[in-house]
């Protein structure tokens, strides 16, 4: 671990979106029909904003004990192959409500996973620990670390596993080159993990983190 500062990053708060805490304050205080309303509502948006950019889309909305409800779009491309992808609530209210065009957004994610022709469903649930396990040290950990040594390269950047006595394993990279203040930032690698079981990139949870880091330091 690089020894200037370290910044945990618990939740995935990107555009100044709700935090998980936040996001499950306002649960408590939501009555289970304002809920279904909402999930009922965020759905159909989602359907609403693909549909301008593809033709055929399909949805279903999931629930992850540790991150709530999870909603899951399957898309169609020319050939007829399907591409799955998945977005948590809050960020899903939070560009909705942001004003930014979520249509383009969401589409984003898609048209990223059509460039790999034949399709691309969502991966099978790992079936035991030891084979989450080698999801993430075969596939994820690998992953994470060139994405983030090429997006700054030829700059030395710190990439890997660490501890966090709260939270406990975690991924973390920085840049050694900064000797004062927060020089890394750091995600829980089951946040990664469940990007990446939603055909979601984890690395740009980092890559946002290292920018944000490098805007902090005037680096950009």
């Amino acid at each position: 671990m690089i020894e200037s500062g370290v910044n945990i990053i618990m939740n995935m708060k990107m555009n100044n979106e709700t935090t998980s805490e936040e996001e499950n304050n306002n649960q408590e205080t939501m009555s289970e029909e304002n809920m279904v309303e909402l999930l009922k509502a965020v759905h159909h948006n989602g359907i609403v904003s693909l549909k301008q950019h593809f033709n055929e889309v399909q949805g279903q909305v999931l629930n992850l004990d540790a991150y709530g409800p999870i909603f899951v779009y399957h898309v169609k491309d020319d050939s007829n192959d399907v591409y799955s992808c998945g977005f948590f609530l809050r960020e899903m209210v939070a560009r909705f409500q942001s004003g930014n065009d979520p249509a383009i957004w969401m589409a984003s994610f898609f048209y990223e996973l059509m460039k790999i022709k034949g399709g691309k469903t969502l991966p099978e649930p790992a079936s035991s620990e030891e084979d989450a396990k080698a999801i993430i040290d075969n596939v994820l950990v690998p992953k994470c670390i060139q994405e983030v040594r090429e997006e700054f390269a030829p700059e030395e950047v710190h990439a890997g596993l660490g501890w966090n006595q709260e939270y406990g394993p975690i991924f973390e990279a920085g840049f050694p080159a900064i000797k004062e203040g927060n020089n890394v930032c750091a995600f829980p690698l089951h946040l990664l993990f469940t990007h990446l079981q939603l055909n979601r990139d984890p690395s740009e949870l980092l890559l946002q983190g290292l920018y944000q880091i490098r805007k902090e330091h005037g680096m950009d």
